[in-house]
């Protein structure tokens, strides 16, 4: 039994020092993340919806409704670990290799460095919806209040209403019974009555609220396309599934634009085959990503994208004892964001 539990220990001792010895990283693909900034606008009807137009002259809708209008998209590049691309960065005494930072899926991010920035895709903070603060029956008199019936209710308030805007009136001209003393007092007078007035006139106009929604969607580009349905969206319910004919279709877009970063630190050509010797990066191509419907263009963008460009892989001499070399992957695209090297006294 002892010579098992060894056994057992020197075989966890290895495995330990292999992991060590060897850090398995993935480079990225880049998804394109699109943000659609959407308006949502809920209309509920005032109580006194169906005698808008019998005292105040003007129709109102009894239904509630929600209504979604798109304000705007933005698109920004996401890393997703591409299988085909893992590789081992060594860290055996041979390399100084100390430090490899991965995020979550194993996407290589740093080598002999912290991160010290978050670097998150940045989107337009949500705006909450407008919530009403006026409550009509605030600004209601016994007199409504206690009316025998809801149409009494709407004679009785619109002509309250009519009250109101008389007053302002008279007060506008300094025809008023009680005129203020000063200009200051005429403008908190004025403001009183305009806030009485909004809210009698929800119980005939009803209340409308607009808020900004903020909706995702992903797509992943592995070529040049033109006209690929993206998604759909409908007026009146938003955004839809893709097979939902109640919505309008919007289309991407994809145009290679065959230009590519250069990197400076490259193995030579006949190194680039010992895949185990130095760390590989991205040099990502650069694509326009247009989203159009039938009615208009949403979005035109250039965006680089891993999955247009190449792979080189960083000088292996880099990493050598005698430097200490640490640089900096961007997330979404797997491309030299920073390098920096000191040398070893």
């Amino acid at each position: 039994m002892k010579k098992s539990i060894a056994t057992i220990l020197l075989s966890a001792l290895s495995l330990m020092a292999m992991a060590q010895e060897e850090a398995s990283y993935y480079l990225p693909r880049t998804a394109l993340r699109f943000t659609i900034s959407v308006e949502k606008t809920s209309y509920t009807p005032g109580e006194f919806c169906q005698f808008a137009e019998r005292f105040l002259k003007k129709r109102a809708e009894s239904l509630p409704s929600e209504q979604f209008k798109i304000i705007g998209v933005q698109v920004e590049g996401v890393g997703v670990p591409d299988t085909t691309k893992q590789f081992l960065a060594k860290t055996d005494p041979k390399r100084n290799i100390n430090m490899v930072n991965r995020d979550a899926n194993g996407v290589l991010l740093s080598i002999n460095t912290k991160l010290t920035a978050s670097q998150q895709p940045t989107t337009a903070p949500r705006r909450p919806a407008q919530q009403p603060t006026l409550n009509p029956h605030d600004y209601m008199g016994q007199e409504i209040l206690s009316a025998g019936s809801q149409a009494k209710m709407a004679e009785l308030t619109a002509q309250e209403i009519y009250n109101i805007r008389d007053s302002k009136i008279q007060l506008s001209r300094g025809q008023a019974d009680f005129m203020p003393n000063d200009g200051e007092q005429m403008k908190i007078m004025l403001r009183q009555l305009d806030t009485q007035e909004a809210a009698l006139l929800q119980t005939f106009e009803g209340i409308t609220l607009r808020d900004t929604l903020q909706l995702h969607v992903d797509y992943m580009p592995q070529k040049e396309v033109s006209r690929e349905p993206l998604f759909r969206f409908s007026r009146h319910f938003g955004l839809v599934d893709a097979d939902d004919l109640s919505g309008t279709p919007y289309y991407i877009y994809i145009e290679d634009l065959h230009h590519m970063p250069t990197i400076m630190v490259a193995a030579e050509q006949g190194k680039k085959d010992k895949k185990s010797e130095g760390i590989y990066v991205n040099l990502p191509g650069k694509i326009k990503v247009t989203v159009a419907s039938d009615e208009g263009r949403l979005l035109s963008e250039d965006i680089y994208a891993a999955q247009f460009g190449k792979m080189e892989m960083i000088d292996p001499n880099l990493f050598s004892k005698k430097l200490t070399t640490s640089i900096i992957l961007n997330p979404a695209t797997g491309n030299l964001e920073s390098i920096k090297t000191v040398a070893e006294e």
